[in-house]
């Protein structure tokens, strides 16, 4: 398969450099959903107060009726206000409802996101050649048919609700108003619900398909793969970072190798050099571990944890963090200073058992 043709999913560099870009998964009908229900749920809740606020109104306007010379200029005034609150007061609650319905499920997608790298002005986005590529792209296409979808099913939904019930619809005449009304709501709502169910079905299906087509063009070549890395490698940043691990996974494998040690030689803080020397496989003392500060203080807290002498000897610990290497023998200077420090162990053990 040629390097060119992107069949490798998208790295981490290449997804952060999209997010910033502007260039996330969105699923618009899994929003246009959100709202959807989280409107009919306000509506639902908010509907008694609704008709309360909008008999009040009607209740005033029908007591201020009367012909148009008995009217003040205050009390129409004094009207409209009225009727500009009352209108507030209940359209308010599911505006912000929808809003902030949208707004969250907006940022649950995008993770947060806010880039004005989209409102950028681009010449591609007036170029005749590109609209026409847009125009009659898999995405143009899709949309075009995931709208005629919504429109064929809400008018299925439609008919086939209404053909249910309209023999119901002239027998309304004969009940009253406060009936006829609650009966139409009920309707409605039966209605709307379905609407939604079948809404939501196909947010779901645009849900992932706008992942996998989301997935698809940030895919990359391996060759492109292979020139990101070689951008990172020169990336101080990321060789800082590398070396760091690198460091971090010598030291948990010397940190491995304590327990097996004979003996850790330190002296109070500064440096400790743990030591091996098994006279039928080492023909001089090994340097498992060694490190200062720090890495010397874990040194002797794993040898202590698994009962490892630990012997304090300034000279002795300065001399062997100086002069050895980790997996070498000891330099033949220190043998009698060493073995002097073995003897003392062996005969303590001894004593011990």
């Amino acid at each position: 398969m040629a390097d060119g043709q992107k069949t490798e999913k998208a790295t981490p560099k290449k997804r952060r450099d999209e997010r910033k870009k502007g260039n996330v998964f969105l699923s618009n009908d899994a929003v246009s959903v959100a709202v959807l229900i989280v409107s009919m749920a306000m509506l639902v809740l908010t509907i008694p107060n609704m008709v309360k606020e909008l008999s009040a109104m009607f209740r005033m306007c029908i007591t201020m009726a009367g012909p148009p010379e008995s009217q003040e200029l205050s009390g129409g005034n004094q009207l409209t206000m009225q009727m500009l609150k009352t209108v507030a007061w209940c359209v308010a609650p599911l505006l912000c409802a929808s809003a902030a319905a949208g707004v969250v499920a907006t940022f649950l997608q995008t993770k947060m996101l806010v880039s004005g790298e989209s409102l950028r002005p681009k010449f591609s986005r007036i170029n005749p050649l590109e609209g026409i590529k847009r125009l009659f792209s898999l995405r143009s296409v899709v949309e075009a048919l995931k709208g005629l979808l919504k429109i064929l099913i809400l008018l299925f939904l439609i008919y086939r609700f209404l053909a249910g019930v309209v023999d119901v619809f002239p027998k309304l005449m004969f009940t009253d108003l406060t009936s006829g009304c609650a009966y139409l709501l009920d309707l409605a709502f039966q209605m709307a619900m379905q609407i939604a169910l079948a809404y939501v079905v196909l947010a779901a299906a645009d849900f992932f398909y706008q992942w996998w087509d989301y997935e698809r063009q940030i895919k990359m070549s391996k060759q492109e793969i292979k020139e990101e890395f070689k951008q990172m490698e020169g990336d101080p940043q990321v060789k800082g970072k590398i070396k760091q691990l690198q460091r971090q996974m010598a030291q948990s494998r010397m940190m491995q190798k304590v327990p097996g040690a004979d003996v850790v030689i330190r002296n109070p803080t500064h440096f400790a050099v743990a030591l091996r020397y098994k006279p039928d496989q080492d023909t001089a003392p090994l340097v498992l571990a060694k490190g200062q500060d720090a890495v010397a203080l874990r040194i002797v807290k794993v040898a202590e944890e698994a009962q490892v002498a630990v012997v304090e000897n300034v000279p002795l610990a300065r001399a062997l963090y100086a002069t050895t290497e980790i997996g070498q023998e000891i330099p033949p200077e220190l043998y009698n200073a060493v073995a002097e420090v073995l003897v003392y162990l062996y005969r303590l053990n001894q004593k011990q058992t």
